[in-house]
Protein backbone atom coordinates (compact mmCIF):
# COMPACT_ATOMS: atom_id res chain seq x y z
CA UNK A 1 0.00 0.00 0.00
CA UNK A 2 1.29 3.50 -0.80
CA UNK A 3 2.18 5.96 1.93
CA UNK A 4 -0.88 8.00 0.92
CA UNK A 5 -3.11 4.95 1.32
CA UNK A 6 -1.55 4.21 4.70
CA UNK A 7 -2.22 7.81 5.69
CA UNK A 8 -5.87 7.47 4.70
CA UNK A 9 -6.22 4.30 6.76
CA UNK A 10 -4.61 5.98 9.77
CA UNK A 11 -6.86 9.02 9.39
CA UNK A 12 -9.90 6.74 9.34
CA UNK A 13 -8.70 5.00 12.52
CA UNK A 14 -8.23 8.35 14.21
CA UNK A 15 -11.70 9.49 13.11
CA UNK A 16 -13.19 6.32 14.58
CA UNK A 17 -11.39 7.01 17.84
CA UNK A 18 -12.83 10.51 17.94
CA UNK A 19 -16.32 9.18 17.16
CA UNK A 20 -16.04 6.62 19.97
CA UNK A 21 -14.88 9.32 22.37
CA UNK A 22 -11.40 7.80 22.70
CA UNK A 23 -9.54 10.82 21.34
CA UNK A 24 -9.75 14.55 21.80
CA UNK A 25 -11.04 16.04 18.54
CA UNK A 26 -9.37 19.33 19.44
CA UNK A 27 -6.02 17.68 18.78
CA UNK A 28 -6.88 17.07 15.12
CA UNK A 29 -7.23 19.72 12.46
CA UNK A 30 -8.83 19.06 9.10
CA UNK A 31 -9.46 21.73 6.51
CA UNK A 32 -12.32 21.12 4.12
CA UNK A 33 -12.76 23.93 1.60
CA UNK A 34 -16.07 25.77 1.70
CA UNK A 35 -16.48 25.37 -2.04
CA UNK A 36 -15.14 23.08 -4.74
CA UNK A 37 -15.52 23.22 -8.50
CA UNK A 38 -16.68 19.72 -9.38
CA UNK A 39 -16.60 20.38 -13.11
CA UNK A 40 -13.01 21.63 -12.90
CA UNK A 41 -11.95 18.50 -11.01
CA UNK A 42 -13.66 16.24 -13.56
CA UNK A 43 -12.26 18.10 -16.56
CA UNK A 44 -8.80 18.15 -14.98
CA UNK A 45 -8.96 14.36 -15.07
CA UNK A 46 -10.17 14.47 -18.69
CA UNK A 47 -13.29 12.43 -17.89
CA UNK A 48 -16.84 12.71 -19.14
CA UNK A 49 -19.58 13.05 -16.54
CA UNK A 50 -20.49 9.40 -17.01
CA UNK A 51 -16.86 8.25 -16.64
CA UNK A 52 -16.27 10.37 -13.53
CA UNK A 53 -19.53 9.24 -11.92
CA UNK A 54 -18.80 5.58 -12.56
CA UNK A 55 -15.12 5.72 -11.54
CA UNK A 56 -15.72 7.54 -8.26
CA UNK A 57 -19.15 6.27 -7.23
CA UNK A 58 -21.37 9.29 -7.86
CA UNK A 59 -24.90 8.95 -9.17
CA UNK A 60 -24.84 10.69 -12.58
CA UNK A 61 -27.80 12.91 -11.63
CA UNK A 62 -26.04 14.06 -8.48
CA UNK A 63 -22.88 14.86 -10.43
CA UNK A 64 -24.88 16.92 -12.93
CA UNK A 65 -26.66 18.76 -10.12
CA UNK A 66 -23.33 19.56 -8.45
CA UNK A 67 -21.76 20.79 -11.66
CA UNK A 68 -24.75 22.93 -12.60
CA UNK A 69 -25.12 24.47 -9.15
CA UNK A 70 -28.48 22.88 -8.36
CA UNK A 71 -26.90 21.09 -5.39
CA UNK A 72 -24.00 21.87 -3.08
CA UNK A 73 -21.72 19.10 -1.82
CA UNK A 74 -21.69 18.55 1.94
CA UNK A 75 -18.39 18.66 3.82
CA UNK A 76 -17.64 14.94 3.46
CA UNK A 77 -18.29 15.07 -0.29
CA UNK A 78 -16.07 18.16 -0.59
CA UNK A 79 -13.32 16.31 1.30
CA UNK A 80 -13.72 13.28 -1.00
CA UNK A 81 -13.54 15.54 -4.05
CA UNK A 82 -10.32 17.09 -2.76
CA UNK A 83 -8.79 13.63 -2.40
CA UNK A 84 -9.95 12.81 -5.93
CA UNK A 85 -8.37 16.05 -7.18
CA UNK A 86 -5.02 15.38 -5.49
CA UNK A 87 -4.75 11.58 -5.58
CA UNK A 88 -7.16 10.16 -8.18
CA UNK A 89 -5.13 6.99 -8.67
CA UNK A 90 -5.10 6.23 -4.94
CA UNK A 91 -8.90 6.60 -4.89
CA UNK A 92 -9.20 4.37 -7.95
CA UNK A 93 -7.03 1.69 -6.36
CA UNK A 94 -8.91 1.87 -3.07
CA UNK A 95 -12.27 1.55 -4.80
CA UNK A 96 -11.12 -1.27 -7.07
CA UNK A 97 -10.03 -3.28 -4.04
CA UNK A 98 -13.40 -2.78 -2.33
Amino acid sequence: MSSFGKGLVEAARQAQGIARGEADPATFRVHVPADVDVREIRKGLDLTQAEFAQRFGFPIGTLRDLEQGRARPDSSTRAYLMVIRREPEAVRRALEAA
